[in-house]
């Protein structure tokens, strides 16, 4: 027999009001049943209709942008609010070193450095692949000195309010 009981958990009631919010002028209090009710996924992603996110963030010919430096320079690899993955291989001779580097505009910071600090022939290649976060005025760049050799490719894999932007040419069933 079906068996109802009320719930007064302010842990649980407050985590409703944040999850639910146009469930907060009810005033009843949070209800458990010994049945068991089936549920039904109606999200995209149960469907199948929306990728996987490792499938997501997948690069094609139309969306990627790559730079390779061989030698000093400096590229801007992406300046639009958003989040970008980045992928890059940084190999360095001498006493060089490649970067990854944030800028807000006014100031920069290191993401990323691969430094070869002793005068050696060659050294091991670095890879280096994560997903970055930019805010309006914000960019990344990579910039290399003297003797090094650093590829890079950026794709932008969802907008800055997370929304995820599917390969070109990918059209769900």
């Amino acid at each position: 027999m079906a068996e109802i009981t009320s719930i007064t958990s302010e842990a649980l009631q407050a985590s409703i009001r944040r999850l639910l919010p146009s469930q907060q002028g009810f005033g009843e209090d949070l209800q458990a049943s010994n049945v068991v009710v089936p549920t039904i996924d109606l999200t995209p992603t149960a469907e199948g209709s929306q990728l996987p996110s490792y499938l997501q963030r997948a690069f094609t010919f139309t969306d990627v942008t790559t730079a390779t430096h061989i030698g000093a320079s400096t590229t801007v690899l992406a300046n639009s609010p958003g989040f970008w993955q980045l992928v890059s291989v940084h190999r360095s001779y001498s006493t060089a070193s490649t970067k990854i580097q944030m800028s807000d505009g006014l100031s920069t910071k290191d993401l990323f450095v691969s430094d070869q600090e002793q005068a050696v022939a060659s050294t091991a290649m670095v890879k280096f692949d994560t997903i970055i976060c930019l805010s309006a005025g914000e960019s990344f760049s990579l910039i290399t000195d003297a003797f090094t050799f650093a590829q890079a490719a950026v794709r932008q894999v969802a907008d800055i309010n997370g929304n995820l932007i599917n390969p070109t040419g990918y059209t769900p069933q």
